[in-house]
């Protein structure tokens, strides 16, 4: 479905386009000159290396009309995985079934316009900082979904590291003993605050971490007890955010933000708690630092789109 905006049928108008391509769907969208959405378009991401290229193209082509009513001039894609910057390589996207992929340049021999591809929760750090219209902050989104993962900013620039891996720190372990991570390690952030371990202690059924949350509501002992683990875990995420970047602001996202406040109550709660034990911690207000953007505020498609601000073909490949 692509819904137009603002009056983006002008034809030829030339747009930014910005795609958040996951496991399962894309959500994609185009800036105008001024960085408003003026089209929305969302489709089911077919994975694999031909269909991934048959999606973004897809999802492009609808954005832009049947007949041409506005003309992309670069295209941004955030992408989970390792992401080889600036060159647009995936080395590798499990979920996507992409390995060692030369993506930004197939997408710009199909597509005839600069394509720059960055990993989908970096890119979505870039689009919380344009989204809040402050492009000179400090602040990290700590995104939450079946896993965990972090976009650093620090003066508005993005820090990717020396190999691109800034910013993982659902791959720090916190407890040498605990449940084995995908990665190798035992007792990841990962495993304690990511939502894919949450639903294999829960169980049930297509949204278990909603369906624990709200046996908790309902009084539910294990559930009270595996709810307080959890934002314990996406405390000690925060925490650590704080004491090593001392960002202002420590921004949720991911899919789990539709929790809404009963998301971030719970996690304030246990910040607050560190901080009663702790005057060091108190002294630092970590749980005034914590923010949380809209479910549906578009972040890493919009920061995708604004990968390609300036680009020209040359700049790629």
């Amino acid at each position: 479905m692509t819904r137009r905006l603002d009056g983006a049928t002008v034809v030829g108008r030339p747009v930014r386009v910005g795609l958040d391509v996951g496991g399962t769907k894309t959500e994609a969208l185009a800036l105008d000159a001024a960085g408003r959405v003026v089209a929305r378009h969302r489709c089911v991401t077919v994975p694999g290396p031909s269909g991934v290229v048959d999606t973004v193209g897809r999802a492009v082509a609808a954005l832009c009309g049947p007949s041409g009513e506005v003309s992309a001039e670069s295209v941004g894609v955030g992408i989970p995985g390792q992401i080889e910057v600036p060159s647009g390589r995936v080395r590798h996207a499990v979920n996507l079934g992409l390995r060692d992929l030369d993506l930004a340049r197939i997408l710009e021999r199909e597509l005839g316009v600069p394509v720059r591809v960055e990993n989908d929760v970096k890119a979505a750090a870039i689009g919380a900082c344009r989204i809040r219209g402050r492009e000179r902050e400090s602040l990290v989104y700590l995104n939450l979904g079946t896993g965990v993962a972090a976009g650093v900013v620090v003066d508005g620039v993005l820090q990717r590291g020396v190999g691109g891996v800034a910013g993982e720190i659902g791959h720090i372990s916190v407890d040498p003993r605990g449940e084995t991570c995908p990665c190798g390690q035992r007792g990841c952030l990962e495993t304690v605050a990511g939502g894919g371990a949450v639903a294999r202690r829960w169980g049930g059924g297509d949204l278990p971490v909603l369906e624990m949350f709200d046996a908790a509501d309902r009084g539910e002992g294990r559930a009270m007890r595996l709810r307080r683990e959890f934002a314990a875990g996406v405390a000690a995420a925060v925490r650590l955010i704080v004491l090593t970047l001392d960002v202002p602001t420590v921004l949720l996202g991911g899919g789990l933000v539709h929790l809404g406040d009963r998301l971030r109550d719970v996690v304030v709660d246990e910040l607050r708690r560190a901080g009663e034990a702790s005057d060091f911690l108190h002294s630092l207000r970590i749980d005034e630092r914590l923010e949380m953007l809209p479910p549906s505020s578009g972040a890493p498609a919009v920061g995708a789109a604004h990968l390609g601000v300036g680009m020209r073909r040359a700049d790629v490949g």
